[in-house]
């Protein structure tokens, strides 16, 4: 069990010093989802003296949500930790549900993506009030062998050329950089970790997770040992500066409708979003 706990917390160390992800002066905002994942981020920072603090969205996912929202308030209320709560009703008027289905109704794209680029807007919207120099998910080494893969059969690796465990994109006062210590940690080692540690986490799954494509691609993941996703990530990272070189090339602008850092003139939450006719 102590060589479990040791060698997770040896790679985060080692993960945040090699890439310099973050500093102890810094006031860090761990996006926690109230799984395992983002809980055992959490937790560890913070044991390793990080200003951390937790900003949980609530997307009103009826009782799933609610699960989450308690397990991140008894690891936050165990630790001592600051947590945050955002309700996505709050912020757009309706559910992710309702979200999710007025865009289907128009446009054809997954529950994932409805909800990732909504996630992501709300996140580096609210840790950038909140004064926040980083955030930090719980994405780990089976996410990232996962994506990597996924890029490759959708035949475009530049979707991955923001990637890396910490955002390569060009730096904007309006972006709160975005980290994963947990970049080389797998996900059976988190399970671990967060077993023996008995971190308050929610371990069932999104109920409205349904990308035919990311279940496929973790069924097929899943047959690979670690030392096989490893691979496949460590060897991204030797390529992913020369994928990055486009990004860092590129200007950010700001969003006309939100006020967002983007790419385009209308970020890509609003340019979704506006066929619901809720864009805020």
């Amino acid at each position: 069990m102590g060589k479990v706990i040791l060698d997770v917390e040896n790679k985060v160390k080692k993960t945040i010093e090699k890439y310099k992800l973050l500093g102890k002066k810094e006031k860090i905002i761990v996006a926690s989802s109230g799984g395992k994942d983002s809980s055992v981020a959490l937790y560890i920072l913070n044991k390793l003296g990080y200003n951390v603090e937790a900003l949980y969205i609530n997307l009103r996912l009826g009782d799933y949500s609610e699960r989450c929202e308690s397990a991140v308030r008894k690891l936050c209320e165990k630790e001592g930790i600051k947590m945050h709560v955002l309700d996505i009703n709050e912020e757009f008027g309706m559910k992710m549900c309702n979200i999710r289905c007025g865009v289907q109704q128009k446009i054809k794209v997954s529950n994932c993506m409805v909800c990732g680029i909504v996630k992501k807007w709300l996140l580096n919207k609210h840790a950038r009030k909140l004064g926040a120099d980083k955030i930090v998910t719980g994405h780990h080494l089976d996410d990232e062998a996962q994506t990597i893969i996924m890029n490759f059969l959708q035949g475009n690796l530049m979707l991955g050329a923001n990637s890396g465990p910490r955002t390569r994109i060009v730096y904007d006062k309006k972006f709160v950089p975005r980290i994963k210590p947990l970049y080389f940690v797998s996900e059976n080692e988190i399970r671990k970790y967060c077993e023996i540690k008995k971190l308050p986490a929610a371990y069932e799954k999104c109920p409205c997770s349904a990308s035919s494509l990311r279940i496929r691609t973790r069924e097929f993941a899943n047959k690979l040992g670690k030392k096989e996703k490893e691979r496949i990530v460590e060897n991204f990272l030797k390529i992913l500066p020369q994928l990055s070189d486009k990004f860092q090339k590129e200007k950010i602008i700001y969003c006309r409708i939100c006020g967002e850092p983007a790419r385009n003139e209308i970020c890509k939450k609003c340019s979704l979003l506006s066929v619901t006719k809720k864009v805020k």
